[in-house]
């Protein structure tokens, strides 16, 4: 193999090839320093003496299915100009791995299709060493998310493992992309975020959480003037959670045992608008029936239909007097849990009212914490937890499909 062909094909410049040899199933390319090439990797002088070598062998692209290893016998070298005695400088691989860019590229592209041990089979290297890759690269991609540019945020949780596992996760709603993950759940784990996001300078607009307190108190602390919108897709589901809880309680306090068949298995059928109500399956007739047995049961259902009607009013103005009306007719029904979900609305006042200064939620935040548990279930897990915040980072940036 010729010199030029070495460069070429692999990229090899400032080397000369010295013989090609085959061992255990490898292709061997042994290679040597050109002597122009050699210069001080400090200061650059060309002034340089020869003192030893060290050989090494550097995995590199395969031919097919074949694995090649690039042998050189690395140059030490004394510097006549600042005196200092150094290894030759490699152009084509770090001398701290064993193997060269050229190969760190193939394995990432590959990574873009394929499973890290799938990688790893084709290569015929180790697991680990196509993880490290993947994780050096997304250390220098993804390992300090810029916060400057942040005007609209949103936070949640995810559950990530067994024995009540979390991560909270904050989301940056113009871009998509995942900006915190943090360990725990909670304002505490929102500290660090809190403290990079004072170093930054970003100067945020709004805030989309659930009605969590800690949140709640979290960002009064640090983002006082922001617009603290609270999340629709969080105000439906604790109300349909306080129906389902209502409706299993009466349903065990029924004395007929007929009425109590007919209210059993009725819970997704409340849960569900109206609209999406299937015909084909006598959903309708099913629920209709379910509600002619206990008005107070009727009357919770029909006010969590109208409680979507807030988020479709004209102005804000408008929704301040929903919002009234619907609290007092909660009042005046005399149903405890509709009281009681009457006050917590009343206690979030501002911050269900800011939708209307500005309309966002935490929607997208939940499309990516579906995302991160998928991406955990194909994983079957992540051993390192770093690893799996990187891999985070740049789920945005994922331009595969995830499943399919």
């Amino acid at each position: 193999m010729s010199t030029s062909l070495l460069y070429h094909g692999w990229g090899l410049r400032g080397y000369n090839h010295v013989r090609t040899f085959f061992q255990g199933g490898q292709t061997i390319f042994q290679i040597a320093h050109k002597p122009e090439s050699l210069r001080c990797s400090l200061c650059g002088s060309g002034d340089v003496i020869l003192s030893g070598q060290k050989p090494r062998q550097f995995r590199s692209l395969p031919i097919g299915s074949k694995p090649v290893n690039l042998e050189l016998p690395i140059q030490r070298l004394c510097c006549n100009a600042c005196g200092v005695s150094r290894q030759a400088k490699l152009g084509f691989a770090d001398p701290r791995r064993t193997y060269t860019h050229a190969f760190e590229r193939y394995a990432l592209e590959l990574c873009r299709h394929m499973s890290i041990l799938d990688v790893a089979r084709h290569l015929r290297v180790g697991w680990d060493l196509i993880k490290d890759i993947q994780k050096r690269h997304l250390q220098r991609k993804y390992a300090r998310p810029r916060l400057k540019q942040l005007r609209r945020i949103a936070i949640d949780e995810i559950s990530v493992g067994k024995g009540h596992r979390y991560l909270t996760v904050v989301l940056n709603l113009d871009s998509g992309a995942v900006v915190f993950v943090g360990e725990g759940k909670g304002a505490a784990s929102l500290l660090p975020f809190w403290k990079r996001l004072r170093c930054a300078g970003a100067k945020i607009l709004a805030v989309a959480t659930d009605m969590s307190q800690a949140y709640i108190l979290a960002v009064q602390q640090n983002l006082p003037n922001v617009i603290h919108v609270f999340d629709r897709f969080h105000v439906v589901k604790l109300f349909n959670d306080h129906l389902a809880t209502y409706r299993r309680r009466l349903q065990q306090t029924l004395p007929d045992v007929e009425q109590r068949k007919v209210l059993k298995g009725t819970r997704w059928l409340l849960l569900k608008n109206w609209e999406n109500l299937d015909g084909a399956r006598n959903e309708r007739e099913r629920l209709d029936k379910a509600l002619k047995i206990n008005q107070p049961l009727a009357i919770a259902y029909y006010m969590k239909e109208d409680l979507r009607r807030f988020w479709s009013q004209v102005d804000k103005a408008e929704a301040v007097r929903f919002l009234e009306d619907w609290i007092a007719r909660a009042e005046a029904s005399g149903i405890r849990m509709l009281k009681h979900f009457a006050s917590i609305l009343r206690a979030h006042w501002q911050g269900l009212l800011a939708w209307y200064d500005c309309p966002i939620s935490t929607a997208a935040l939940e499309g990516t914490n579906t995302k991160i548990k998928l991406m955990q279930r194909q994983a079957y897990g992540f051993r390192d937890p770093e690893f799996f915040k990187l891999k985070i980072y740049a789920l945005h940036d994922t331009n595969y499909a995830s499943a399919g």
